[in-house]
């Protein structure tokens, strides 16, 4: 019996030896800086979605409408929000946000806070309400769905004054009770100017500081739709990127310090010093992502004399590269005809860039390889993990080990021109920079390098690269890797 216990005494203590000096007992490494909320980890995974502009401006062929169009021009007799949102899908796109009022003060919706809505108008013989039509028709398709309604308003009588600002809480309030849960609640900068204020050619200014008073607004977004991202200049959740192009800087931190202008304590729409927008800020203290809004056209709305101007699968998917692939989400513009519906050739560019980036990178050929680690943290957090399609599993190092290598080896030549790396965001943004050496002739020779990563960085090499042997060197970290991807692909023919 005393053998027997010294026996299992013996066992249990070189047990407990084992797992305490041995890299299975490693714990997940500590995040690092500042780190995404879950409404902000769900944005990151939609990658791209639509903002659709259809209002009386449509009618008008305007870009921006003055606020005094007749309710009556809005009349679109062939609407299908079913289409239009299964182009959209099409097109690889996994949300779409509504323009539910645009600066020219139109509701498309039967707001009880204006005259000026769509029940005004022949729409469905006055009884329409085309937010909850598209909502509908997102949910069917399974796309998120959210809402923009602007501040400015071109058309209400009482703008400029802050009884205003309670009608356009009000509004907000309207959408954020009537069309289910919202993925974003999106502002831009465009406040006060000239407009057809209750029916007076007029110019309203308002101090943009103190004016809306954005603090309270988004508390109240914050309590009634709790996933809402909620997206301005700078942003409470999802930032401006500095242009309307559709790309990222090559350098994009997720993480952001906002430098107001005049020292407001709240920045909100057109408040902040955008200098920093396209970089972000390393180590900064919000979680602050880059969203790239472009139009699919020339311009926000349709225009007929716009036809063969609309970007092609191949410029989208360039798109991509320089916005997805540098970490931010691609914000797509969308502009139905006065129809109701998509031209042909907005359909077919959607479908035709949504086929290109889905059968680009279907096939990871890493998958085909074998992959060596310089270091490993534990098994938990072992090389298999970048090959799981999960975002969230990782490869891991030890806490000392910040600039590791991997080096993945294939039986046979593979042919590859994209480069794919994500990072477990839920522990931050940590890797600054790294190259890729392919194995040529004998040597290895550098074919791509990137800095930041964050939820997706992708590398376009300038040209296919065969090789049996590829390497990738982290050159720069404050602390141990969490990477969740490593991919290597080759782009699909259109």
């Amino acid at each position: 019996m005393i053998k027997r216990l010294y026996c299992i005494s013996f066992f249990i203590l070189h047990f407990s030896f084992f797992i305490t000096n041995n890299s299975f007992a490693q714990s997940a490494p500590k995040p690092y800086g500042a780190l995404p909320s879950d409404r902000q980890l769900a944005w990151h995974e939609l990658d791209m979605y639509g903002l659709v502009h259809f209002t009386p401006t449509t009618f008008e062929n305007k870009e921006w409408g003055y606020g005094d169009a007749n309710p009556a021009i809005f009349n679109p007799t062939e609407f299908d929000a079913d289409k239009i949102v299964a182009a959209i899908k099409a097109g690889g796109l996994k949300g779409m946000i509504f323009v539910s009022k645009h600066h020219d003060g139109f509701c498309l919706f039967p707001s009880k806070t204006t005259d000026y809505n769509i029940s005004k108008s022949p729409f469905r013989d006055g009884k329409g309400d085309m937010v909850k039509e598209f909502e509908q028709a997102c949910r069917k398709a399974g796309l998120q769905f959210g809402v923009y309604c602007s501040p400015w308003d071109r058309n209400n009588a009482r703008y400029g004054t802050y009884d205003y600002v309670n009608i356009y809480r009000e509004q907000l309030k309207e959408l954020y009770t009537n069309y289910g849960s919202l993925f974003m609640s999106w502002h831009d900068g465009a406040n006060g100017g000239d407009g057809f204020y209750g029916g007076e050619k007029s110019t309203r200014k308002i101090d943009r500081s103190v004016y809306y008073g954005w603090d309270t607004t988004w508390a109240m977004t914050r309590k009634m739709q709790p996933m809402a991202n909620i997206f301005s200049d700078i942003g409470w959740d999802v930032r401006w990127v500095g242009n309307e192009s559709g790309y990222a800087n090559e350098t994009s931190w997720s993480t952001f310090t906002a430098l107001p202008e005049k020292g407001y304590a709240i920045p909100g729409p057109g408040l902040s010093d955008y200098s920093i927008n396209p970089i972000g800020t390393r180590g900064g203290t919000t979680w602050v992502p880059a969203e790239c809004d472009v139009p699919l056209r020339k311009g926000w709305f349709y225009h007929p004399e716009e036809k063969g101007k609309v970007k092609t699968a191949e410029q989208l998917f360039q798109l991509y590269l320089k916005s997805v692939g540098r970490g931010a989400n691609l914000d797509l513009g969308i502009a139905p005809d006065t129809r109701g519906l998509l031209d042909d050739e907005d359909v077919a560019s959607l479908s035709g860039f949504g086929k290109l980036v889905e059968n680009s990178f279907k096939n990871n050929l890493v998958k085909e390889g074998v992959m060596k680690a310089s270091n490993t943290r534990s098994a938990p957090f072992g090389v298999s993990n970048l090959l799981d399609a999960d975002r969230y599993s990782y490869w891991a190092t030890a806490d000392n080990i910040t600039t590791p290598e991997l080096i993945v080896t294939w039986d046979k030549e593979v042919e590859f021109d994209l480069i794919r790396l994500r990072e477990n965001i839920k522990l931050g943004q940590r890797i600054g920079a790294l190259e890729v050496d392919a194995m040529v002739d004998g040597k290895w020779q550098e074919v791509g390098a990137a800095t930041s990563i964050g939820s997706c960085r992708i590398i376009p090499l300038k040209m296919p690269i065969k090789t049996k042997q590829l390497r990738l060197r982290i050159t720069e970290s404050p602390v141990c890797i969490a990477l969740s991807e490593f991919g290597v692909f080759k782009k699909a023919s259109l």
